[in-house]
């Protein structure tokens, strides 16, 4: 399929549409669309017809857009439809009702992987190791069960991409919980999870494959010069700003001093935790090493940031699979994935 010219859709929020053409003097780093321009440009640049959707609470323009165009796979680059983040598992199963092929997680795995209360249950289930937790909903604060001792952490739900995510989500009194908590559904909309908070080094794994799973380096994400009394937790501020990734020289890169066993140990967790949650496409497992070497599994993200030179694609390089070739691979299991109704 690689040498194959392909009509590709692709699905972008509004207002992230890359213009057709970029100043000389743009920062790419800095562009809110830059994933978008990547993956478009470099679709392009290998050979494929790329016709960019702008998508923000109108499936009509997605459904004219495949009646006119006759595109054969959209490459799916939504986080969500009209503002709300667990959405674009409808808009995947719109594409599934209009039988187009598209990159990236199925339906069921984006349901099963953004309930981060559900996804643990599953993987306990499975025997894989994750955190104690309490789902805390909207309007009701309750008590926390005695099975959580402190300290505690305190996310959004169903959010991603650390949204919510502070200092402050690390608690350690019933006051501090229950203000956080409180903070998660004023500020954020959602339940909050309380979760046993993990002390230990932040690693992930990017995995590709629908059946077949390919699992690329362990990556870490490193606090060089964090505060003693600070939580190495990456939160909204460690992800996104540059300049406080600076100020506390806070890198990713390939996890260093551990030994081949333990890698193995960690990559084969995190393809049982893939399949467990019947991801398809590519995803990136978040995971703790603890000071005893026990691994926690904190949870799955489908479709994750696939910009030129960030951690999936920099871990994918790091095993031998350029940036071209990476898309290439997700353009490929796009195609093969097939849901069961109409296999």
């Amino acid at each position: 399929m690689s040498g194959t010219k392909l009509r590709v859709l692709a699905l972008v929020h509004r207002h992230l549409v890359p213009p057709e053409t970029v100043p000389e003097d743009t920062d790419l780093l800095a562009a809110p669309w830059r994933t978008e321009y990547d993956v478009i440009s470099t679709l392009r640049s290998l050979g494929h017809d790329v016709l960019p959707l702008g998508v923000h609470d109108d499936l009509g323009e997605l459904r004219r857009a495949n009646f006119e165009w006759k595109p054969q796979i959209a490459f799916n680059l939504l986080e969500g439809f009209d503002d709300i983040t667990i959405f674009d598992q409808n808009v995947v199963s719109h594409l599934e009702l209009l039988k187009l092929a598209y990159t990236g997680c199925n339906p069921r795995g984006l349901i099963l992987s953004r309930d981060k209360s559900l996804s643990k249950k599953l993987l306990a289930y499975h025997r894989i190791p994750v955190p104690e937790s309490e789902v805390f909903r909207v309007g009701r604060l309750g008590r926390r069960p005695k099975r959580l001792p402190y300290p505690l952490i305190v996310k959004p739900l169903t959010q991603e991409s650390s949204v919510g995510i502070s200092q402050a989500s690390v608690v350690e009194t019933d006051e501090k919980l229950e203000e956080r908590v409180a903070f998660v559904h004023q500020s954020i909309g959602t339940a909050a999870i309380v979760e046993q908070y993990i002390e230990g080094r932040e690693l992930y794994v990017a995995i590709l494959g629908n059946q077949t799973l390919q699992s690329f380096p362990v990556w870490e994400l490193f606090f060089t010069h964090m505060p003693t009394d600070a939580k190495r937790i990456a939160t909204d501020r460690v992800k996104w700003s540059v300049k406080y990734q600076k100020k506390y020289g806070i890198e990713s890169g390939p996890a260093k001093d551990l030994s081949e066993s333990i890698c193995e140990r960690i990559q084969h967790t995190c393809k049982r935790a893939y399949r467990a949650l019947e991801l398809s496409g590519y995803a990136r497992i978040d995971l703790r090493l603890d000071a005893e070497g026990r691994l926690w599994v904190l949870e799955a993200n489908p479709n994750p940031q696939i910009a030129r030179g960030e951690d999936f694609a920099a871990s994918a390089e790091r095993a031998g699979l350029g940036y071209e070739g990476l898309l290439q691979r997700i353009l490929n299991l796009g195609l093969r994935w097939q849901p069961e109704s109409f296999a």
